[in-house]
């Protein structure tokens, strides 16, 4: 019982020393009232404090997703103030006592709020060791889009496709939707991309089978889906069977393009509001083809570290095996970063936006 009770304030000492390299104030774009993008505001704080099973992780990068001009905006609520963000990479700069299987010094990438931050406090369970050969910038990507293109593409569509049929994906010029054309096609899919024009050369990049190209939606973050008539495209591509998963990041302006594009037992799968949310529709819409809906979302493809792990895996595995490339458009200093909301807004994207966090 001695020997353990040393060894635990042994293990508290280095931990209190590691903790003394470490600053005691940080820069973190903050909001403090919802609203445009001029709500982000980079101010002073302090570093976060860690719990016994947290790590404390000195950011690289943090990645800079819809979600987080939702969260800004107040279109998803939380508590304020609060610091932005909720994927970033770095080094490890300090473990707590009880961690056992992360190391001071380790390079992570994870997801959980407050990542727009020179730190950020990470639950040891939640953090995802990245390989040396893969950059701090690219595992920034794989956290919240890779993911999430990987649950798209595995099993938010519930086995309804399967390997030799088609799926529609909508804006494969960049974002998640990039990522998931790449996976869809690992898994065997035949896939119809949808993309702006002036995307065109990100767009190809993702290797569709079918590429539809739009033209812009000037103002917007989303292609024009007014243009031309997606639906045809579809049917001609598909010998009027239609698509037996509709992936759908872009909300209100493809509902009825989604729908009207599924075969029979087909599923669309609604996972973001870029042009809005997707409005609400009677059940009966669905009883022309017996089709399926899901509003997925990443928590519940990822309940535990296991299923985290498994997931991160395969994709750095392609990434090292070159099978998947992703493609950083734009990086933005932290100390600029209504900047990167606006960018990404205003639909410029053409692959992952970061913020560079310098020390």
């Amino acid at each position: 019982m001695m020997r353990v009770c040393v060894a635990q304030q042994v293990a508290q000492r280095q931990w209190r020393r590691l903790l003394s390299s470490v600053p005691s104030t940080m820069k973190a774009a903050m909001i403090r009232e919802t609203g445009d993008a001029s709500k982000l505001v980079v101010e002073e704080v302090a570093v976060p404090s860690i719990g016994e099973s947290q790590v404390l992780v000195r950011n690289a990068y943090a990645g800079i997703n819809f979600i987080d001009t939702y969260h800004r905006s107040g279109l998803y609520a939380r508590d304020l103030p609060f610091i932005g963000g909720q994927e970033g990479a770095g080094t490890v700069a300090a473990v707590g006592s009880a961690v056992t299987d992360v190391a001071v010094g380790d390079r992570v990438a994870y997801s959980v709020f407050g990542s727009y931050a020179q730190y950020t406090a990470v639950p040891a369970a939640k953090v995802l060791p990245v390989p040396a050969d893969v950059g701090l910038d690219v595992a920034t990507a794989c956290v919240v889009q890779g993911l999430t293109a990987h649950y798209l593409t595995t099993d938010a569509h519930a086995g309804l496709i399967k390997e030799g049929e088609w799926c529609l994906i909508h804006g494969v010029g960049g974002g998640t939707c990039q990522w998931a054309a790449q996976m869809a096609k690992l898994r065997g899919y035949k896939v119809i991309g949808t993309a702006a024009k002036g995307k065109r050369d990100a767009a190809e990049a993702a290797n569709c089978d079918v590429l539809v190209l739009l033209d812009e939606a000037p103002g917007a973050s989303y292609e024009d889906y007014e243009s031309l008539d997606v639906v045809a495209k579809v049917m001609e591509a598909t010998g009027g069977a239609g698509v037996k998963c509709v992936i759908d990041g872009i909300g209100k302006a493809t509902l009825d393009i989604s729908l009207n594009s599924l075969a029979r037992r087909g599923i669309f799968v609604t996972f973001g509001n870029a042009s809005g949310a997707v409005p609400a529709f009677p059940p009966l819409r669905l009883i022309a083809k017996s089709a399926f809906m899901t509003r997925p979302k990443l928590l519940d493809y990822t309940v535990d570290r296991a299923e985290l792990l498994s997931r991160a895996s395969e994709i750095m595995a392609w990434l090292q095996a070159g099978d998947l490339k992703v493609a950083i458009d734009q990086t933005f200093p932290l100390e600029d970063a209504a900047a990167g909301h606006l960018y990404l807004e205003a639909g410029k994207s053409k692959g992952k936006v970061l913020y560079a966090i310098t020390p």
